[in-house]
């Protein structure tokens, strides 16, 4: 037990040590950053190991454990869902990784651009860098939350570390972009693990281990799923739609399929580093079991639930393990921050300065405009930082907004006719019918309960005899508690507007899009390809992509040679299966010992 935590003189030099070394190793990388191909992609060159690291890095942010905390700590293990929302889907990652490399493409609004035009890419531009901007707030604040708590508040307030980790962060990615963002992300990664399991043997000791655990929480506490968490079925379906579909609109997607060397480092890189924040969730969740039999052995009381995490921290650490546990912290955070603020350069620079300001800007121009705009973007977070409350909330919503945005992008890649008009209907819709679905499980007249969910929240509108004074009871907010019912309305809205719309209005330009889904059909492993000679096609390297065209799987022509064409496809998605098997029967495990 250490009730008495204070960050002592060794776990300053542990920090301390932490930072210099991580900056260091971001500003010697940073010295062969020398133009913008390099800054923003690092030129397309980096090895598997490397391309892992950074997406299990950037995907893994410290308002995550945070989030979990508050979700565990109320309601058992079984919310692990809301951080596992895309563990039923990661081995699509490795089927989607390859769109992004073959487009050719430095940001995700370049191929909405090829795919419907100008001014949707810049309407996904603009919502790509409020998303960055939110994004990096919701970081700076979870780390603020589990620092300042961890401390015993005497370090810094939570508010002190969202401003003071900014700054941090901005040093090295300034200068050395995604190289240095990419290579420190795998360095940062081994301790972002260290912070999921720090925690987990020495509160095991304290709590009388998974005997003391199992003999203090309500058993349900122990279930891989259960109704009582909160986390039905239909609830998991629709975490894990959000996450598909809103992988594909986040803006940073390109940066962790596209830059490495070959296609298979992208796949591996995407499907691998999320298998490994998948595992790292256990000790998450299981940490805060622990802290939740602290509290309870203790009769200590948390107001805030969120706080979890840190009060594990501050509870069992002693000197030094309380620096590496905020260093840990930092990681996590500074590890995600670099690549947002390298993404969101990319966007601004090559979407909107290049795009609308200053089209003839030379390769020097643009990597001075990346650095500043990535810089400005970025300290601009603390604002949301400072505003942020509940954690998961704005977790889920930074999720789910990318997802509304994402409706237009997965449409367009799966189903050729979709078009500029199918896309902006569909979301526009799906802002709205978010937003209104939400606004109305809100709605309670009088003394009314407000809604559980939105099949009642409808219920209660038709039998409100007044639906103009119904409505006028709703509270209307920009972060609203993430809900499955109105999460799945909106999608139905939104891809049946893509779908009727594109079919009543004129389809794109035919050439446009026959270059397109070339594109998509040719492998990009071969590079300096003689001028004018078109690459290798991907079916005669058993590297056709079997999402490609979903329309196409009714033809004869679909089925010929289908292992022989899809067969980097096949193996890869067989094998990401396992690996979600072999980690939910670990975790089914893990909560068995001791019953």
């Amino acid at each position: 037990m250490n009730a008495t935590t204070t960050f002592g003189t060794l776990d300053w030099a542990v920090l301390i040590g932490y930072f210099v070394g991580i900056t260091s190793f971001g500003l010697w990388l940073s010295r062969k950053t020398r133009t913008s191909g390099g800054y923003f992609l690092g030129e397309r060159k980096l090895p598997w190991w490397i391309m892992v690291g950074q997406a299990f890095g950037t995907g893994t942010h410290a308002e995550q454990p945070v989030a979990q905390a508050g979700a565990t700590f109320g309601m058992g293990f079984a919310t692990i869902w809301f951080q596992w929302k895309n563990m039923l889907i990661t081995p699509l990652y490795w089927l989607m990784a390859p769109w992004y490399r073959r487009s050719e493409r430095t940001t995700v609004a370049e191929i909405i651009e090829d795919r419907y035009g100008r001014k949707l890419a810049l309407a996904y531009t603009l919502f790509a860098i409020a998303f960055f901007v939110l994004c990096q707030g919701v970081m700076l604040k979870g780390a603020g939350k589990v620092i300042s708590v961890a401390t015993g508040g005497e370090m810094i307030s939570a508010n002190g570390v969202v401003i003071a980790m900014t700054a941090a962060v901005l040093l090295y990615s300034f200068f050395g972009g995604l190289v240095a963002a990419a290579y420190t992300d795998f360095v940062q990664s081994f301790l972002i693990i260290t912070l999921s399991f720090i925690l987990i043997p020495l509160g095991l000791r304290e709590v009388g281990g998974f005997e003391g655990l199992h003999k203090t929480l309500p058993e349900n506490f122990f279930d891989l799923y259960s109704g009582v968490s909160g986390m039905s079925a239909f609830t998991i379906a629709m975490l894990a739609i959000n996450g598909f579909v809103g992988i594909t609109g986040q803006p940073h997607v390109l940066s962790m399929c596209a830059t490495g060397s070959t296609e298979r480092a992208g796949r591996i890189g995407h499907t691998y580093g999320a298998m490994t924040k998948r595992f790292c969730t256990i000790g998450w969740a299981l940490t805060c079991l622990i802290s939740a039999a602290l509290v309870l052995q203790r009769g200590a009381k948390r107001p805030d639930a969120e706080h979890a995490f840190g009060y594990a921290s501050r509870e069992l650490l002693g000197p030094g393990l309380v620096g590496l546990m905020v260093a840990c912290v930092l990681a996590a955070n500074m590890s995600a921050c670099s690549n947002l603020m390298v993404n969101s350069g990319a966007l601004f620079t090559r979407n909107v300065w290049l795009g609308y300001i200053n089209p003839a800007a030379n390769d020097r121009q643009l990597l001075w405009v990346g650095r500043v705009s990535g810089l400005a973007l970025t300290s601009s977070g603390i604002l949301f930082a400072l505003i942020v409350g509940n954690v998961l909330h704005a977790f889920l919503f930074t999720e789910t907004i990318a997802a509304l945005f994402g409706v237009m992008i997965l449409g367009g890649i799966l189903w050729r006719r979709a078009n500029r008009y199918g896309a902006a209907a569909a979301t526009l819709v799906a802002f709205l019918s978010y937003y209104a679905a939400l606004y109305l499980t809100t709605c309670a007249p009088g003394t009314a309960a407000k809604p559980s969910d939105l099949s009642t929240a409808f219920a209660g509108l038709w039998a409100s005899g007044n639906v103009w004074a119904h409505l006028q009871t709703g509270t209307l907010m920009l972060v609203y508690k993430w809900l499955p019912g109105p999460f799945g309305f909106t999608m139905l809205m939104s891809f049946s507007t893509l779908v009727i719309v594109s079919l009543l209005t004129k389809p794109e330009d035919a050439a446009r899009m026959e270059a397109f889904f070339d594109r998509m059909r040719r492998s990009t492993d071969q590079e300096n390809m003689p001028t004018g000679q078109p690459k290798p096609l991907a079916a005669d390297r058993g590297e056709e992509l079997i999402l490609l065209d979903v329309g196409t799987w009714f033809t004869a022509a679909r089925w010929r040679g289908f292992f022989r064409r899809y067969r980097e496809d096949l193996a890869g998605f067989a094998l990401a299966w396992v690996t979600v098997g072999l980690m939910i029967l670990l975790a089914w495990l893990v909560m068995r010992i001791g019953r």
